[in-house]
């Protein structure tokens, strides 16, 4: 007997189905096609923001297992950073920081709301969006160089390299999944910006699905880093969601890809930089 065409797919095949929307949308990863995934209707690509910590996870697990790779092999703090990066943003084909720097430009440089969206969709990068990737790479580079150094005491019972890794780890992870939480809420508290593009054509995120981001980010936050370094890297994280969120309503009364990208940046790296700040105090 066949299943009704009307049938729901199984649970844990929409949730399958969903980790392969996500790591289709934020991720370079071959998807191999599948008829047990099901992709849901024009509009339906929003119902899987719940899960994009996740991917967070993954990419952070990526960029940790590099580094960890990388100082195995006995290159140094900085080539080893060097290369986590690059590790994350090859996976990611520089989705985020080609955001920010969209959205640098058109802020920076754009009078009108209409001319600031010209602006974000032209492929050019302009002046402000150089400088904010130089600032955003420089910020990333500075704070892994400096769990790696100065912040073993995440893993202080452990030797020094087994240290410095386990603090890479955690925080590339923790900093991952909390900024992919971050999109989900900026994408749920705004509409999209403009009536065409991807972001209006992939939906609006449900309360649920925005609550349950949150509520798995911190759960992975949770789970990896020490107390004090949580609630300073989840309160920072909030303060720099909602801060890109009201810049982004007053300047184009919206969201767009792009918008959801530079979140995703500078939710990250304030979060790395307010988990190395935590585990110095503490």
């Amino acid at each position: 007997m066949t299943d009704s065409p009307n049938t729901p797919p199984p649970r844990h095949n929409r949730w399958l189905g969903d980790l392969r929307l996500a790591l289709m949308l934020l991720t370079r990863l071959p998807m191999p096609a599948g008829d047990a995934i099901a992709v849901p209707a024009d509009g339906g690509m929003a119902r899987a923001a719940w899960i994009f910590p996740m991917v967070g996870l993954l990419v952070g697990l990526a960029g940790g297992g590099v580094f960890m790779l990388a100082g195995s092999l006995g290159l140094g703090l900085s080539s080893a950073a060097l290369l986590a990066m690059g590790t994350q943003i090859l996976l990611t084909g520089a989705l985020h920081e080609d955001g920010l720097a969209d959205m640098a430009d058109g802020f920076g440089g754009g009078h009108s709301r209409e001319r600031k969206l010209d602006i974000m969709r032209d492929s050019r990068i302009g002046t402000y969006g150089v400088v904010a990737l130089i600032i955003a790479l420089a910020l990333r580079f500075t704070a892994l160089q400096d769990l790696a150094s100065n912040l073993l005491s995440i893993s202080d019972e452990l030797e020094d390299t087994a240290g410095q890794n386990s603090a890479i780890i955690i925080a590339l992870v923790a900093a991952g999944a909390l900024s992919r939480a971050a999109m989900t809420v900026v994408w749920y508290l705004l509409p999209p910006a403009r009536t065409d593009g991807l972001a209006a054509g992939s939906g609006a995120v449900p309360f649920s699905a925005a609550v349950t981001a949150v509520l798995l980010a911190a759960a992975i936050a949770f789970v990896v880093l020490p107390g004090f370094a949580f609630i300073v890297a989840c309160a920072t994280v909030a303060v720099l969601t909602m801060a890109v969120a009201l810049l982004a309503h007053w300047q184009i009364r919206g969201h767009t890809g792009d918008v959801l990208g530079a979140t995703q940046q500078i939710t990250e790296i304030g979060a790395l930089l307010a988990i190395g700040i935590a585990t110095i105090a503490a």
